[in-house]
């Protein structure tokens, strides 16, 4: 074999190699974070540390990469170059999940922006349930006529979401359980578990197994090259 065409087919071998290395952490990284890309037609009321209306575009939306007990959910711009709110979640089942992205919002008066309540992730039965300020969220449950997760007081730095406690509230302003508002799983038995449990973030992956991989190959690639120059 020509040393010209070695090196074509170590040029070539490394190459896939680095596509397949490309290809793989996006997959990873969408089922972890759930980036979701949702348009919204009407301005939607959001809440968090950042709350505001947002009118209507395109946004993204990310579970953040906290080590936090509760899910925090971030809202970006189409481009991801903003968060327009960064918001303090809890887990909602639902008996049945579905191939689309849910979501679920808060009926108001006519010509008021919704108020989203709840963004569940295609294929997933666990959702996340979205904690407002108490005083929107004792308005919010005279206007719906059911309660809504309420936190006492947001703080001002997104980090501090985790130590939040977490209430919820009712159309009457009583301050009741959150079990009144999200369902809990259904209960574990030897012969009966839950299909989709709470999803735990994967801390681990593939990639620096397939870079040993591709790094050995081209090392043992450039060995048989040199051996076969030396005895040519």
């Amino acid at each position: 074999m020509k040393q010209k065409d070695r090196f074509k087919i170590l040029a070539v071998s490394f190459c896939l190699f680095l596509m397949a290395l490309a290809f793989l952490p996006n997959a990873k990284a969408d089922d972890w974070n759930r980036k979701t890309t949702v348009t919204f037609s009407a301005p939607v009321e959001v809440p968090g540390v950042g709350a505001q209306t947002l009118p209507a575009g395109t946004y993204v939306f990310k579970i953040a990469d906290s080590l936090a007990d509760r899910h925090i959910v971030q809202i970006f711009n189409k481009d991801e170059t903003h968060v327009f709110t960064t918001i303090l979640a809890i887990p909602n089942y639902r008996l049945k999940s579905t191939d689309k992205t849910v979501m679920t919002f808060r009926e108001r008066a006519e010509g008021q922006p919704e108020a989203i309540r709840a963004w569940f992730y295609p294929g997933h039965q666990w959702g996340e349930e979205f904690v407002y300020p108490k005083y929107r969220a004792a308005e919010l449950a005279k206007l719906t006529n059911e309660p809504v997760l309420a936190v006492a007081e947001l703080p001002t730095e997104p980090a501090a979401l985790k130590d939040v406690p977490v209430e919820a509230v009712t159309p009457a302003g009583e301050e009741v359980s959150m079990a009144q508002v999200v369902e809990a799983p259904p209960v574990q038995t030897a012969s009966a578990v839950a299909t989709d449990p709470a999803p735990m973030p994967e801390t681990a992956s593939h990639i620096p197994l397939l870079a040993l991989i591709g790094l050995l190959s081209l090392g043992a690639g450039l060995g048989v090259w040199t051996l076969s120059k030396r005895t040519a």
